[in-house]
């Protein structure tokens, strides 16, 4: 936009500090920084706009496909439902209520609710079953006899 290099800028910043003087100058400096800074961010909130209303005309023209694409979904189910009511209706013509006769379904076989006692058992966490006081393993009775006998303290 503006052709500047550092001969240029060096030159309007001599001028600026004879015109100014060096009291004035760092707060004209800092006033001129804020309005480019100020500036800037309108520019970029003006772009950033620009860009919103953009994005908004696509997603309408989508949501407009979108539509159309479901009211053309929407009216071929219509119409293939009506085409088979119709040829069900052709069909069903001739029937009466007593030629109908439903399928036997198979009869229910018994079985024992226990049967998975071992799945059912295995599926509780060992940290839960400690806790609980279950027992894990399975002791033969001469172990638990063993495991549960008073220490013999031998008499001195």
């Amino acid at each position: 936009m503006f052709d500047l290099d550092f001969s240029k800028i060096a030159v309007v910043s001599a001028v600026a500090l004879v015109v100014i003087g060096p009291e004035k100058l760092p707060g004209v400096a800092r006033t001129v920084g804020t309005l480019i800074g100020k500036a800037r961010r309108y520019v970029s909130d003006v772009k950033a706009e620009v860009n919103r209303t953009m994005e908004l005309d696509e997603l309408k023209k989508m949501k407009d496909s979108m539509e159309s694409a479901a009211r053309d979904v929407e009216h071929s189910v219509q119409t293939a439902t009506s085409e088979f009511e119709k040829d069900w209706a052709e069909t069903t013509a001739g029937l009466t209520g007593n030629e109908y006769t439903p399928l036997d379904t198979p009869p229910l076989s018994y079985q024992h609710p226990g049967k998975k006692w071992r799945l059912k058992r295995g599926s509780v966490p060992q940290w839960y079953k400690a806790r609980q006081g279950v027992r894990t393993k399975a002791l033969s009775s001469a172990a638990r006899v063993a495991r549960f006998r008073p220490a013999v303290r031998p008499d001195v």
